[in-house]
């Protein structure tokens, strides 16, 4: 499996290389929009990343891309009209988050600046004035539709016109509540761990490469492999602690040891950029002993049973004590992570495997044991878990599944909504497509 998806990722690499490389001898213009202009080669980049991740030739895709293309030139362009703008900053995530990505998937930096014949540097240049516009033109339809919403009233008729016998079924759901503690270390506790950090920065501070040992002892899996390099940031991209120490720094200093909810922090600045500035770090996460696990399941324990007894109810226990900021001040219940409204019912087939196991057997009102768990950023826990209510496998109602169902009607809005924002703009906007694209029903509407 790892094979194939390194064979996808090596084509995907050649395509962009040689779409690149075409970019620089074809200038054919396939489509006018306004005052800009499509070239052929623009589609042809993204039919190439379509063939690379393992869907057969079909001349027919270029259509749908050259529409695409279209409808972002008509946003870009109007984003203008309307002052919308999108910052150096926000193209720079953009296309770090893309290189990041790109260089996991190649085997590090060095090994996607070969594929790509060229340095990471001269590649993000190449891409800079696409992202912008691909960024303006999101933030354009973002400001179009952010006000839809939809009445009580519209969700009903919309329910009432959908074909009665092909709505969906869901699976059993639920709502769950969750309560969570993490270690907390003494001073003692953290010493150790804080004299071995310590020891790091006295070899960068003696002359030791930042970057190479970043790769080699941070144990921050998203920036270590890139030498602990975070790119530019705003204070609020960082918790309070490293902004404090991040732009208090001049570029070239090393910070010392810096503890936040995270572990501790080398910081190096890079650069300053006004309000912005470019750092990178070693992280050294505070890992727990036996004798800091042993206090934290006590704790959650002596919670547990004043929960289970009534003595402290549920909401009360998890915005006082719970660790689990996702959830501790929505009363310790889990919002659903899918689709943008904020319901707290989730499909049991979509709970982590050791969540789903916990609730199985409970009834609604009933709380599993407290238990060891291991966080997403790899960091062990204990917690206990509230079932509220399990609705059963249903045919989709109004009663049991308004939130998705108002969610449904208000997505509908939204592309009714931009349809017809599309059908305005597109009669006031000089649009002229190339005959070679003459064959494809997706563009007559664009024709004139």
């Amino acid at each position: 499996m790892k094979k194939n998806i390194y064979i996808l990722f090596l084509l995907l690499l050649a395509s962009i290389q040689a779409s690149l490389a075409q970019r620089q001898v074809i200038d054919r213009v396939v489509a006018t929009v306004g005052s800009g202009i499509i070239l052929q080669s623009d589609v042809d980049m993204q039919y190439s990343q379509w063939l690379a991740q393992g869907n057969k030739p079909n001349e027919n895709f270029k259509c749908g891309v050259l529409e695409q293309l279209i409808i972002q030139k008509l946003l870009s362009q109007q984003a203008v009209i309307d002052s919308i703008d999108v910052t150096e900053t926000e193209v720079d995530d953009n296309l770090n988050s893309r290189l990041r990505h790109m260089s996991q998937q190649a085997g590090g930096q060095e090994r996607l600046e070969k594929f790509l014949n060229r340095s990471l540097l001269q590649y993000k240049e190449e891409m800079r004035a696409s992202v912008f516009e691909q960024l303006k033109a999101n933030k354009m339809q973002q400001n179009i539709v952010q006000k839809v919403d939809v009445t009580p009233l519209e969700v009903k008729r919309y329910f009432e016109g959908l074909n009665q016998d092909s709505l969906p079924y869901f699976n059993t759901e639920v709502e769950i509540g969750e309560i969570v503690m993490m270690p907390k270390l003494t001073d003692e506790e953290k010493k150790e761990q804080r004299d071995k950090i310590e020891g790091i920065r006295k070899q960068i501070v003696e002359g030791s490469d930042f970057g190479t040992m970043a790769r080699i002892y941070s144990q921050d899996p998203g920036s270590a492999p890139y030498g602990g390099d975070l790119g530019f940031g705003t204070r609020d991209n960082y918790v309070k602690e490293y902004s404090a120490m991040a732009f208090k720094l001049k570029p070239g200093e090393i910070s010392p040891i810096v503890e936040s909810k995270y572990g501790f922090h080398i910081i190096q600045v890079l650069e300053r950029r006004g309000e912005e500035v470019h750092t990178r770090h070693i992280l050294m996460k505070i890992n727990p002993g036996a004798a800091a696990l042993e206090r934290t399941k006590n704790k959650l324990d002596s919670i547990y049973k004043l929960v289970v007894d009534k003595k402290m109810d549920f909401y009360h226990a998890a915005t006082n004590y719970s660790d689990a900021e996702e959830s501790k001040f929505n009363g310790g219940m889990i919002l659903n992570q899918e689709g943008s409204s904020r319901t707290t019912v989730i499909p049991m087939d979509g709970l982590e495997k050791s969540v789903f196991t916990a609730i199985d057997q409970l009834k609604p009102g009933e709380y599993s044991k407290p238990a060891q768990f291991t966080d997403k950023m790899g960091d062990i826990g204990y917690r206990f878990n509230y079932l509220k209510t399990r609705i059963p496998p249903h045919k989709a109602n109004l009663d049991e599944d308004f939130t998705k169902i108002k969610e449904a009607a208000r997505q509908d809005k939204i592309n009714r909504n931009l349809s017809k924002w599309f059908d305005d703009k597109s009669k006031t906007t000089f649009i002229d497509i190339s005959d070679e694209f003459g064959s494809c029903d997706e563009l007559k509407k664009w024709r004139k």
